[in-house]
């Protein structure tokens, strides 16, 4: 992942963190803010109190693609075939 990207992804996540209420920051700490892979799969986390749905980056081998996400966690694909996802700025 580029500096730019990873420096987005974590302006991002803290932006996201920041809108969080403290009753919700428990169930953040078993699955992180912004992307995150397990040994077989990749997750997007949007964390957020107020139900806003957001696009992200996909980033895949070939083209990258955007996808709508809404909160909670998002199961994105296979950790072999997803490099990374950030939040680009836009809801949806």
């Amino acid at each position: 992942m580029s500096l730019r990207r990873t420096l987005l992804a974590a302006l991002g996540a803290a932006a996201l963190t920041l809108g969080m209420s403290v009753a919700s920051a428990p169930s953040a700490s078993a699955n992180p803010c912004g992307f995150y892979e397990t040994s077989r799969d990749a997750y997007y986390n949007h964390c957020t109190g107020d139900g806003s749905r957001v696009i992200i980056e996909v980033e895949v081998f070939g083209p990258n693609y955007e996808r709508c996400v809404g909160p909670g966690v998002t199961w994105l694909g296979s950790a072999g075939r997803i490099d990374g996802a950030h939040y680009v700025g836009r809801t949806c």
